[in-house]
């Protein structure tokens, strides 16, 4: 989301770290370049003014002037500069209240409402352990209905259809008894939605908070809207007390302006980041960890949680088992767990996200992190034998134009993947070798990735 905002930050940032002295001419120079990656990232303007000034009158201060290093100065004084505006600390749901917990989501229609009612449900029953009821109070959708059922199902999470749908109030009322009656911990009160904020939107969802005066109202808002979704939020704000924003679809082509300008627009806090269609793709907001990433600094906190709580321990074991016993231990098999544990992290792009310095990757570089070469890979292996994938020396001729047949590739790209899991198993007996770990880090690019230029890079 924040891939050119990032670019043209640490662009400009960067041509001041090596100066030995800043001066306030400098540092406005370096700030007029600031403004135009913030206004092109669709930040709002009165967000970009505020941001501009609070960061011009910290960086003129002792608080440079008085460093070893002006430059790096500078780019921490952005970095916390970019931390408030973003929400400082990371805001979390009031859950400790008596049950049932009621978290009303409000939004236009299209923004993702629903899918964040069934994110949000799994994420509760499997980060906190708590019984989630999930309900709707759209009255004028019936397929918002149907689909949140089949998101509650999908989530194991309980569901309310109420016996009449025509007054939102009523159904919010009946949703509250049906959660204390069930004894659920949280109920997540899904609402309509308009193309546009009008006035009667606004007043049903008024009517529905004052009938259930829920702990949590969080605003679900499109990333991909940029400034609109400021001013969307200006409207919610002044309709319903937010306690909360999420931001849907974050890994879009968007600009990343709604992150900077909804919170200090509306006064609530980001409290997550949703992705994609999948029912894990909702992650708690870190303020500190996001304003990291758009300074090219990384997210390496959210990447090691990740893995903590996605990778499969049990593969992970089978896999360090046969590390430096010997490269023909490392069948095809062991390759397609990898790849679809890598899928499982949210894929290429998501984990290069995460990695200090990844913004400043050549395009080249950056366009063979491609996640449908991963998912290529996994198509040419599955096409393979169990014989085959077990001994991938078998591989010759006719089993190579068999297996591209069958997985809907060339047989290059075949041969592309024996000769990168040749280099994986050469990898993986090497790791076990303490004497070989100084000559395998020069040979990879960086001191890290896959020799010869990285995998699965090189498919096309």
């Amino acid at each position: 989301m924040f891939d050119q905002l990032s670019k043209r930050l640490t662009g400009s940032l960067d041509r001041l770290r090596g100066r030995g002295k800043l001066t306030e001419e400098n540092i406005r120079e370096a700030m007029r370049e600031v403004r135009i990656a913030l206004l092109e990232a669709d930040v709002a303007l009165p967000v970009v003014k505020d941001f501009i000034a609070q960061t011009t009158q910290r960086a003129v201060g002792q608080e440079v002037v008085g460093s070893l290093k002006p430059g790096q100065a500078l780019v921490k004084v952005v970095h916390e500069e970019l931390k408030r505006v973003l929400g400082d600390t990371q805001a979390e749901l009031k859950l400790d209240q008596s049950a049932p917990v009621v978290v009303l989501l409000a939004g236009l229609q299209g923004a993702g409402k629903t899918t964040t009612a069934g994110k949000l449900a799994r994420l509760l029953k499997e980060r906190h352990r708590k019984k989630v009821l999930l309900a709707s109070c759209d009255i004028y959708r019936p397929a918002a209905i149907d689909q949140l059922e089949l998101l509650a199902s999908q989530v194991d999470a309980d569901f309310f259809r109420a016996a009449s749908t025509n007054d939102a109030v009523t159904i919010a009322n009946e949703s509250v008894e049906q959660a204390r009656r069930s004894f659920a911990d949280v109920l997540i009160l899904d609402t309509a939605g308009r193309l546009a904020v009008d006035e009667a939107m606004m007043d049903e969802i008024r009517r529905v908070h004052a009938a259930v005066n829920p702990a949590e109202v969080l605003f679900v808002v499109d990333s991909m809207t940029g400034q609109d979704a400021a001013n969307t939020a200006r409207a919610f704000h002044e309709a319903l007390p937010l306690t909360g924003v999420v931001l849907t679809k974050t890994d879009g082509d968007a600009r990343g302006g709604a992150a900077l300008s909804v919170r200090q627009i509306t006064g609530a806090p980001i409290k997550f980041l949703g992705t994609g269609e999948k029912l894990d793709g909702l992650e708690p907001f870190h303020p500190d960890r996001l304003a990291s990433r758009i300074l090219g600094m990384g997210d390496v906190l959210s990447l090691v949680e990740e893995v903590e709580r996605k990778v499969d321990q049990k593969h992970a074991q089978k896999l360090a088992s046969k590390v430096g016993k010997g490269s023909k231990r490392f069948g095809m098999d062991d390759m397609r767990d990898q790849l679809q544990q890598m899928q499982n992290l949210g894929g290429l792009g998501s984990l290069m996200d995460k990695l200090p310095g990844m913004n400043r990757l050549p395009e080249a570089a950056k366009a063979q992190m491609d996640d449908r070469q991963t998912r290529r890979m996994i198509a040419i292996i599955n096409s393979m034998t169990p014989n085959e994938r077990r001994y991938p020396d078998l591989i010759k001729g006719s089993r190579k134009r068999r297996i591209a047949s069958g997985s809907g590739t060339q047989i290059q790209d075949v041969n592309r993947l024996l000769k990168q899991h040749k280099q994986m198993q050469k990898m993986m007996k090497k790791v076990g070798n303490k004497s070989a770990m100084a000559k395998l880090m020069k040979r990879l690019p960086g001191g890290g990735g896959m020799p010869g230029g990285g995998m699965p890079g090189g498919f096309r």
